[in-house]
């Protein structure tokens, strides 16, 4: 239950969610738009997000369906926050926990949640949601598997986006007085857009609501097209939100427009909400600012923007709050040659690949007529895997039939991703003998580029 206004003592620590405070942006917003900036600041809640909301929404509602019987055990598919208040919960009311997490999350999510004494499995990110090894799917076995489990299935259950229809919203027209014209979040689950655009939109529909989307995520389009669009998606840094799917708690028709922010942007922007406004926030807060500083044009002097600050920057000291991490990433500024430089010299060639399913010498023939050493795999469009000539002459000394199998039974692992302003000095030590080449994304032209050793041969010569 939400926290009531005023209340002095909370009989548990269920009762002090709730209620967050409202805060005026004014360093980062100065020049760059006339409109009234406000961050409504989650990481107040207990557990140092907004995910301490819907998570005792979800469990009450089980508990009242039947659905979680006392001393049974929550499962659940988590970046780390909604786990949190999930474990929280499960604390106060007796119930354990088991979550699946992605290899992409800081470890700082990871250590939280194991201290109020959940099971973590970390699961690898660069997986289909229908793999038997994605954190969706690990998760829905696990709730078969374990005795009295229930999974609180965050994407699909539509009591995330009622708790925010319920609490979140009317604590922002109240907060307000109704002068909210703009609702600028980050989208992942859906809860938060869908459940506080909804209850906005119902107070006055003119209030506009602009989800905030990653580069590697399908909602963008899908809200553009109406396709999920499998060569949309890419492993992205970027936590908390976008998703390769689309869950039941994103509603398309409340959500007005979706703005993709690079995650070097988002880092960047992260860092500064600290340092600029004091607000230690947390990676999808840098997103979201970052957005609504890329739709400046759309705001008026009269507008009032409401900015979710989603969670903790604690939980991101050792990724976007630590100098070494985002030097490594080329997120800090940099001097000397990028990659955009070698992309526009024509040193790097725009990225051809070869789709898994067909047969090893279709990829030999094409490595061949294009001369290449090595080239990237994709499924349905997606970059999976990559092939070079060493790891197939090793093949084809061993088993001369493997030519007629397809190339994802010998495929070896895909070369990284970077972004386009990532210093070449940097891609020095990406490029080694077991990885020999880099892929690069420009998100801005929705181009990829290859860059392979020979490249930076050329370069360094």
């Amino acid at each position: 239950m939400a926290n009531a206004p005023g209340r002095k003592i909370c009989d548990t620590i269920l009762d002090a969610i709730g209620h967050t405070p409202m805060v005026r942006i004014n360093r980062i917003t100065r020049g760059v738009t006339d409109a009234t900036v406000l961050a409504k600041l989650e990481t107040f809640n207990p557990g140092n997000s907004i995910k301490d909301r819907m998570a005792v929404k979800m469990i009450e509602d089980a508990e009242r369906s039947g659905k979680l019987k006392p001393g049974g055990t929550i499962i659940e598919g988590t970046s780390g926050n909604t786990g949190m208040g999930l474990a929280i919960a499960a604390v106060v009311k007796g119930y354990t926990c088991i979550f699946t997490t992605t290899d992409k999350q800081s470890k700082e999510k990871v250590d939280a949640l194991k201290a109020f004494g959940a099971e973590v499995i970390v699961c690898p990110t660069d997986v289909d949601p229908e793999d038997p090894r994605s954190y969706y799917s690990v998760s829905s076995r696990l709730e078969r598997e374990v005795p009295n489990a229930w999974k609180a299935n965050q994407y699909d259950n539509l009591s995330n986006s009622q708790a925010h229809y319920e609490q979140t919203g009317p604590e922002i027209w109240d907060q307000t007085d109704g002068a909210v014209t703009h609702l600028v979040v980050g989208v992942g689950t859906g809860g938060t857009a869908t459940g506080v655009g909804r209850y906005l939109k119902e107070r006055n529909p003119k209030v506009k609501v602009w989800g905030i989307d990653t580069y590697g995520s399908v909602f963008k389009k899908y809200k553009e097209t109406g396709v999920v669009d499998k060569n949309e998606i890419y492993p992205y840094i970027t936590e908390g939100i976008g998703e390769d799917f689309i869950p039941k708690n994103v509603d398309f028709d409340v959500i007005d427009h979706f703005e993709k922010v690079t995650d070097k942007d988002a880092a960047v922007m992260t860092r500064r909400i600290a340092r600029e406004e004091g607000i230690f926030a947390g990676n999808s807060a840098g997103s979201a600012m970052a957005g609504l500083v890329q739709l400046r044009e759309h705001f008026t002097k009269d507008d009032v923007v409401v900015v979710i600050v989603h969670d903790h920057g604690s939980r991101y000291l050792g990724k976007m709050y630590n100098d070494e991490w985002m030097r490594a990433r080329g997120f800090l500024e940099v001097t000397g040659m990028t990659v955009r430089d070698l992309v526009a010299l024509g040193v790097s060639g725009e990225l051809q690949a070869i789709e898994c399913t067909r047969p090893v010498e279709d990829a030999v023939r094409v490595m061949s007529d294009h001369d290449f050493s090595q080239i990237s795999v994709t499924h349905n469009g997606r970059v999976v895997g990559s092939l070079n000539e060493a790891h197939l002459y090793s093949w084809f000394m061993r088993d001369h039939t493997i030519k007629r199998k397809p190339i994802e039974v010998i495929m070896q692992p895909a070369f990284p991703f970077v972004d386009i302003s990532t210093p070449v000095e940097l891609l020095s030590t990406m490029i080694t003998p077991e990885n020999p080449a880099v892929l690069v994304r420009d998100f801005k032209t929705d181009k990829n580029f290859i860059i392979t050793r020979s490249d930076m041969i050329r370069v360094l010569c």
